[in-house]
C-alpha cells in the first residue's frame, strides 16, 4: 500500500457502521456488527498481499494456482478493544500469527502506559497488521507502532473502524511509514479525547462494559 490513509467507503461498511454508532444497537449486536465489519476492512488492507503459485490437481487437472507468498502475516491486537477487530479477521486469516500489546491511556496525561507485550517471532519477515477500533489522539496506536518496530517489524500497516483527524495526523507524524486503513474519519475529539460524533468507548460497548 503507498498511501497513508484509506477510507473504506463500500456500502455495506458504512451500513454496519451507522448501525454501530446508535446508541441504543445491543451489546450482542453490537459484537456481531464488529465482526462482520472487521472481515470488510480486513478485504482492503490485504488487498497487495504478495502472491505465488503452486501446482495443484483440482478433479480435472493439474493446474499452477495462486497461493500468499512468505510467512503468515501477524495480526497485532491493541488490547482490549482491539480483540474485537482480531475475531473477525481471524475467521478471514486463521492462519495468521497473534500478539497483543496491552496500553492503557492515562485520563490526566492522554498518555499511553503500557502494561502487556506478546507478540509472535521473526516479526521482520512478516506484514504486520495493528487492529483498534480507534484512533483518537493516536498516541496509543503511535506507540504500540514503535513497541512493533523496535522488536523488528518493518511492515506495518494500522486498521482501524473510526478514526479522528488528530490521530491520523499523529500517526502520519509517527509512522510516515505506516498505511491507514478505516471506515471513516470523524470531526474531531472532545475535551476528553473521545471521537465526535463517533460511537462511544468501543470496548465498553463491546464488552458490556462501563
Amino acid at each position: 500500500m503507498t498511501q497513508h490513509l484509506t477510507i473504506v467507503n463500500h456500502p455495506l461498511v458504512q451500513h454496519k457502521l451507522t448501525l454501530m454508532r446508535e446508541k441504543d444497537t445491543s451489546t450482542a449486536v453490537f459484537r456481531q456488527l464488529l465482526r462482520e465489519i472487521s472481515q470488510l476492512l480486513a478485504y482492503e488492507i490485504t488487498r497487495e498481499l504478495p502472491m505465488t503459485t503452486q501446482e495443484i490437481e483440482t478433479p480435472l487437472e493439474k493446474m499452477d494456482a495462486p497461493v500468499l507468498a512468505g510467512r503468515k502475516l501477524a495480526l497485532i491486537s491493541i488490547l482490549r478493544a482491539g480483540n474485537g477487530l482480531l475475531d473477525g479477521m481471524l475467521e478471514l486469516i486463521p492462519s495468521a500469527r497473534v500478539g497483543f500489546v496491552g496500553l492503557y491511556r492515562d485520563e490526566k496525561t492522554l498518555q499511553p502506559v503500557k502494561y502487556y507485550f506478546k507478540v509472535p517471532d521473526n516479526l521482520a519477515e512478516r506484514l504486520v497488521i495493528v487492529v483498534d477500533p480507534m484512533l483518537a489522539t493516536g498516541n496509543s496506536s503511535a506507540a504500540a507502532v514503535q513497541m512493533l518496530k523496535d522488536a523488528g517489524a518493518t511492515n506495518i500497516r494500522f486498521l482501524c473502524l473510526l478514526a479522528a483527524p488528530e490521530g491520523v495526523a499523529r500517526m502520519k507524524e509517527a509512522h510516515p511509514d505506516v498505511p491507514i486503513v478505516t471506515a471513516s474519519v470523524d470531526t474531531r475529539l472532545n475535551e476528553k479525547g473521545y471521537i465526535l460524533p463517533g460511537l462511544g468507548d468501543a470496548g465498553d460497548r463491546m464488552f458490556g462494559t462501563r
